[in-house]
């Protein structure tokens, strides 16, 4: 797979974070697709959920098909015929920013657990000095996806006037205890994993190497996959399908259900695609976010500080992660500040996930409202 389409930005150096700490020499990766009109004013920016890289969709550098493939491009919902689109890799995160895998100029080691205390604010920043570095003043919309829509609740607080509009997507203005609780288990699983070692695994170890904490961040991605999707649909796709005896293993606690044969497929494509550290890492930040911090300790005095003019805020009923309630506190909020806003509420099976799988009904919600910008 090529990575033409991927573009580095060096952040201003030192690059000071929210909880104290700095960065030196660090970047963000980031792809773009369309056209910059002179006017500087059709930029989108799309802000990702914790694991994506900023390869949304496929682009003439890069035909690979991108994890928003059905939504970005020519003609579709964010049509990028219209629009020039950016989306920014996390600051943190291993698919191609300065993240704790990276290498610490002062030391010529990898961070690891010497990175500084990550927060989505210190994310919204690097992706603003990346549109700045655009010599964008003013996004035309702002979109953040999941852990993108806190991160991008951070850059709008942070950094006022700085959108006309945003779409939330299955999001909240703060972690919830039950996500919280979720998290926090994905991160005990990594470190309890004796080849995490103290975050001193081997970074590069082969497929078969044992010194990488593959069991840890199996557990931790299989306690997401279930999250991120609904029983409504574990009960439709699985009911209590059992495994063929062939498809078996002969430990006595070995795999019988289909469910979870499942969930080990997609642990064992997700383990080494993603670093552990920087895992930890970005899913503490999604924990420390909190928009009631900017509000006096209010939710919607908070929200109340976003200066847009419009807004659009999905969600799905579905959503174990991040509740449907979580998403009307950010739409009151909008609304209390001045933006007129369009809630919509789906009921897609897909939980938390369903903005991924979806796509028909959140084209039609997302696709509607761009139009209309």
């Amino acid at each position: 797979m090529s990575h033409d389409a991927r573009r580095y930005f060096d952040l201003p150096s030192p690059f000071r974070m929210k909880r104290g700490g700095e960065l030196h020499a660090a970047r963000v990766a980031y792809e773009t697709w369309g056209v910059l009109n002179d006017a500087r004013d059709n930029a989108v920016l799309i802000l990702t959920g914790l694991s994506p890289s900023a390869h949304a969709a496929s682009g003439t550098a890069d035909p690979s098909p991108g994890w928003w493939e059905g939504m970005l491009g020519p003609g579709k919902a964010i049509d990028s015929q219209r629009w020039f689109v950016i989306c920014v890799n996390s600051l943190g995160s291993d698919k191609g920013s300065t993240c704790p895998a990276s290498i610490d100029p002062a030391t010529g080691e990898p961070y690891r657990l010497t990175f500084p205390e990550l927060s989505l604010e210190d994310v919204a920043d690097a992706a603003h000095a990346v549109v700045a570095s655009l010599g964008i003043e003013r996004l035309a919309c702002l979109i953040g996806c999941s852990m993108g829509g806190m991160s991008a609740l951070a850059y709008m607080v942070s950094h006022p006037g700085s959108a006309r509009a945003h779409i939330s997507v299955d999001t909240a203005p703060q972690a919830q205890p039950f996500a919280i609780a979720i998290r926090s288990l994905q991160r005990e699983a990594i470190r309890l994993d004796p080849a995490w070692d103290e975050g001193q695994y081997d970074i590069h170890a082969g497929p078969d190497d044992r010194r990488y904490p593959d069991i840890g961040m199996s557990i931790a991605r299989k306690l997401g996959v279930i999250t991120y999707r609904s029983a409504m649909e574990w009960n439709g796709r699985f009911a209590r399908i059992r495994l063929d005896p062939e498809q078996r293993d002969d430990d006595p606690f070995g795999l019988e259900f289909q469910v979870e044969s499942y969930l080990e497929g997609h642990a064992r494509r997700f383990v080494r695609t993603f670093d552990p550290n920087s895992y930890l890492y970005l899913s503490r930040a999604s924990d420390w976010f909190d928009i009631a911090e900017y509000g006096h300790g209010s939710v919607l005095e908070g929200l109340k500080r976003i200066c847009i003019e419009q807004a659009l805020v999905i969600g799905v009923s579905t959503d174990i992660l991040f509740p449907l309630e979580q998403q009307e506190q950010i739409a009151a909020g909008l609304q209390a500040a001045g933006a007129r806003v369009e809630f919509v509420a789906l009921d897609s099976p897909q939980g938390h996930d369903a903005f991924l799988v979806d796509i028909e009904n959140y084209s039609r919600a997302i696709g509607g409202f761009l139009a209309r910008l």
